[in-house]
């Protein structure tokens, strides 16, 4: 596969209100943060509160509470676009999410660049940024630290499958707003 890097996702842009936690919770903690730090526009906090059970299976699944990401120093995440070899044609943009910061530091798109800087992000926090990122298709985490072989690839549509399905369930608004995050 070829790549092609791209920055992408303003945290700013997420309504978040303070910067994310730098000690590791666990996923109840995560989720109650985001809960907390939702805007408070009357919405945001319920509609992040019914989906956070479908947030917290998703990343149950993985291995780790946190993960470290690439971010430039505008707050934007380090997307990068895949093709395939026998479809040139078909693409697909990917964050990736490390187990360890040397192995973030030693990933495909290590930040040699001064202006991309490594951070730790707690994985339910991942998860809830994807909803509101149209360009990217997925976020590959890797899971075994020095193995950057082989990763979790989730899926946003999968994610926003889990959530809708979470929020018919609780017979709560039929669609997400594309802006939640």
């Amino acid at each position: 596969m070829q790549k092609s890097d791209r920055f992408w996702l303003n945290r700013s842009r997420l309504g978040m209100q303070e910067p994310f936690a730098t000690v590791i919770m666990d996923l109840d903690q995560q989720l109650q943060e985001l809960i907390d730090h939702a805007p408070p526009d009357g919405t945001t906090p319920g509609i992040v509160h019914t989906i956070a059970p479908a947030l917290k299976l998703i990343a149950a699944q993985l291995k780790h509470l946190e993960y470290y990401v690439l971010q430039t120093l505008d707050q934007g995440w380090v997307m990068t676009t895949l093709s395939n070899r026998n479809q040139p044609d078909v693409e697909k943009n990917v964050i990736y999410a490390f187990p360890t910061l040397k192995d973030a530091a030693s990933g495909p798109n290590s930040p040699k660049n001064p202006e991309v800087i490594v951070i730790p992000v707690p994985v339910t926090h991942i998860l809830f940024q994807m909803i509101a990122m149209k360009s990217a298709d997925s976020i590959v985490f890797f899971d075994t630290p020095g193995n950057l072989a082989s990763g979790v690839e989730v899926k946003r549509t999968d994610l926003q499958n889990v959530i809708q399905l979470q929020l018919q369930q609780s017979k709560a608004a039929p669609q997400v707003p594309p802006d939640i995050a």
